[in-house]
């Protein structure tokens, strides 16, 4: 009883592993789609954002450019997403930061900020600029 168990545990961990490699062939980091642009502090009270909901796809390669009028400090977060990507790379102020996981984006002044990223994990994932989400700084991700 105990070899075929062993010889069938070990034959499904055969088949999963030839399915996941079937579908992981090739890096899924390049050639990002570039998504719309993202502005916050916008309008005469610069509280205004270019864009609210952006739809997304898991194991999709994406770059999102945030950018800042400087109207209004912002301190961009988005805890679910920044939880459930795969983050390449940020760019900003002429460099390339390279790390694991995000806690926020702070925006004193004008200036921007590109993430490169791949989504691994469905849902809806709110962003906003901290303490400005009843102004309307704030949006989604809909990961599918």
């Amino acid at each position: 009883m105990t070899r075929t168990l062993a010889l069938v545990t070990a034959t499904a961990l055969s088949l999963t592993l030839a399915a996941t490699a079937a579908r992981a062939e090739g890096d899924m980091t390049l050639k990002p789609t570039e998504l719309e642009e993202l502005t916050v502090g916008l309008g005469d009270a610069g509280y205004g954002v270019s864009q609210k909901t952006y739809e997304l796809e898991t194991g999709t390669s994406y770059s999102l450019m945030i950018k800042s009028t400087g109207n209004k400090e912002c301190a961009w977060q988005s805890p679910g997403l920044f939880q459930s990507i795969f983050l390449r790379k940020v760019e900003a102020g002429g460099m390339e930061i390279k790390a694991i996981h995000l806690t926020e984006l702070e925006f004193e002044e004008e200036g921007e900020a590109e993430m490169f990223f791949v989504p691994i994990k469905p849902g809806t994932f709110a962003w906003y600029c901290k303490g400005m989400e009843e102004r309307g700084m704030s949006g989604e991700f809909v990961v599918r």
